[in-house]
């Protein structure tokens, strides 16, 4: 666990967040004024140029038609496994970040003990810098936030925007983040991008905005969710990112007196039959793994964790998500190298 910089952000970081004054749509974050000019949503006269990432050779984003599915935790735990997925033990471990797109629900500092942290440094050039833990560069909004009264956390300290405020919001979280590292100056090999559900502005900024490598999409087995991936698929499609699969979240659960898989939530075979339909993968099936919502409530995902338990005994339903995720870690670097 890395110690975290004392923050130097202004006060205008902060005031900007109560404030309606309408300059503040244009630089909500109240970052420093950079070189250059800001990326644009595309108008009527033609599509923008999608842009890459600065200091970032591949972006991933994790994304659900529905709320509620486990998306967060999800990317948290393949971001992990990408970094840790043994097809480059040999050589060097790659560096991998993960970006909480969720403006209105952030998630990552919660998933990764960071809800304490204090506001990032700035650069001299005025870019935001990563707060890291567990060896892992983080980005999200709610290390930007004013802290509610009385608290240490800005957990409780709501979001209340309109779509410019939150489109604009989500450009600077793309392209002010410094990401490379303080010590070797080298830049992120993989990206991982926490998306909000749904299909609204968020998604659609980064898919007209960003060279974006590749989405996997998560769901349940539940009809309702599947509905809401279908129409994230067609999305995706639409603005032209590549999906590497979709993978089905708490398929089942192993029992561990009979280590027989029960179905609890449906069968997976609508799952399957709705990636057979849009012609994409299916990455794999995650079992449901109580360890994997406690350590997130404990801001340790369950990736860096043991599949035993506390006694020594080896959870079934645990062996098996660990080695689904390397495999899901597997396909999506295969992917993003083609």
């Amino acid at each position: 666990m890395f110690a975290r910089p004392a923050p130097i952000l202004s006060s205008t970081t902060r005031r900007c967040f109560s404030s309606s004054v309408s300059v503040r749509h244009e630089n909500p974050l109240g970052l420093p004024r950079r070189p250059g000019p800001p990326p644009q949503i595309p108008r009527k006269g033609g599509p923008i140029q999608k842009r890459s990432l600065p200091h970032v050779k591949k972006v991933l984003a994790v994304a659900s038609g529905k709320g509620g599915v486990g998306k967060s935790t999800v990317a948290v735990n393949l971001a992990f496994s990408l970094a840790m997925h043994d097809q480059h033990a040999p050589y060097r471990r790659p560096r991998v970040g993960i970006l909480d797109l969720d403006i209105f629900g952030p998630s990552i500092p919660k998933l990764m003990a960071l809800e304490n942290a204090e506001e990032p440094q700035l650069t001299d050039a005025g870019a935001i810098m990563p707060i890291v833990n567990h060896g892992l560069p983080c980005m999200s909004m709610g290390f930007l936030l004013p802290k509610a009264p009385g608290s240490d956390s800005s957990a409780d300290t709501p979001v209340v925007w309109r779509g410019l405020m939150v489109q604009k919001a989500v450009q600077q979280l793309l392209f002010d983040v410094d990401w490379r590292d303080p010590d070797g100056g080298a830049g992120l090999d993989v990206l991982v991008i926490d998306m909000p559900p749904g299909t609204g502005d968020v998604p659609l900024t980064l898919g007209q905005l960003v060279n974006v490598d590749g989405a996997v999409i998560v769901s349940t087995p539940q009809d309702v969710a599947l509905t809401d991936v279908r129409k994230g698929v067609s999305m995706f499609q639409k603005v032209s990112v590549p999906i590497a699969g979709l993978l089905l979240n708490e398929s089942h659960f192993i029992c561990p007196s009979c280590t027989t898989p029960h179905e609890l939530f449906g069968s997976p075979a609508a799952f399957r039959a709705t990636a057979a339909r849009f012609g994409v993968d299916v990455l794999g099936e995650l079992p449901l793994v109580p360890g994997v919502s406690r350590g997130g409530d404990r801001g340790v995902p369950y990736a860096l964790q043991s599949a035993s338990g506390a006694d020594g005994t080896l959870d079934p339903g645990g062996k098996e998500w660990k080695e689904t995720m390397a495999g899901v870690a597997g396909k999506v670097w295969e992917f993003l190298s083609r």
